[in-house]
């Protein structure tokens, strides 16, 4: 039988969060994979790609795998009820519901990680937890069938966990060495405990906003959970 991955796609999504999972699990045998919309209109990334949907929320077949990537423009989506609801629907019949990066604070606002553990983008990671959340630090974090990722390039280690679960490690590790995935970076920059003291200062200061518009967000998420 098929197996029927959907990943979100949203104005403001970041590429990266989709793309690479795209790959890892487009390479797997007697698969459909769907960009999932509220519309067939092109959306544009937060950094200027443009991508098509392939399916609205309307035609979408259940699921067998949900995944919400990360972005700008997951702000809006944590208030849309459309979107939430497209989500908290899925969730009830799909095997594996998953995010990378920010898309974790999408699930969470849609009430899908209450009592779960979880894991997202290190600047907006402390605010998983008001969405009822608990806050893992790791690459990928699986708590049942909640599968989530860390930041942006942590959604190609999050797919390769998930290809494992669906088809074996032998079957993960092909893949793998069909995308030659073998991470040997240039600096040993990519986390906040190994950045210098000077580049975390910098990236700190370009999310302060955003993370200060999301917290505001989350609370407002986080009271209507409560109600």
């Amino acid at each position: 039988m098929t197996l029927q991955i959907g990943f979100l796609l949203f104005p403001g999504i970041q590429q990266l969060d989709l793309t690479g999972p795209y790959d890892v699990l487009g390479s797997l045998p007697d698969v459909k994979l769907h960009l999932v919309w509220k519309d067939l209109a092109t959306v544009t990334s937060s950094t200027g790609l443009v991508f098509t949907p392939t399916i609205t929320y309307a035609d979408c077949p259940n699921l067998d795998v949900i995944c919400v990537p990360g972005g700008a423009g997951v702000g809006p989506l944590m208030e849309d009820p459309q979107t939430l609801g497209f989500l908290k629907d899925q969730a009830h019949t799909a095997r594996y519901v998953t995010s990378v990066c920010t898309g974790a604070l999408v699930l969470g606002a849609a009430g899908l990680l209450r009592g779960r553990k979880a894991t997202t983008h290190w600047a907006y990671h402390d605010l998983l937890a008001a969405l009822g959340a608990t806050a893992v630090k790791a690459r990928v974090v699986r708590d049942g069938n909640l599968l989530t990722g860390g930041g942006i390039t942590a959604g190609i280690d999050f797919a390769l966990s998930l290809v494992a679960d669906l088809y074996g490690e032998a079957a993960a590790q092909l893949v793998q060495l069909q995308i030659e995935y073998a991470p040997a970076p240039p600096f040993d920059s990519g986390s906040p405990q190994t950045a210098p003291a000077h580049v975390l200062a910098q990236a700190l200061k370009r999310t302060a906003q955003s993370r200060k518009d999301r917290a505001e967000i989350v609370a407002r998420a986080a009271a209507r959970l409560d109600r």
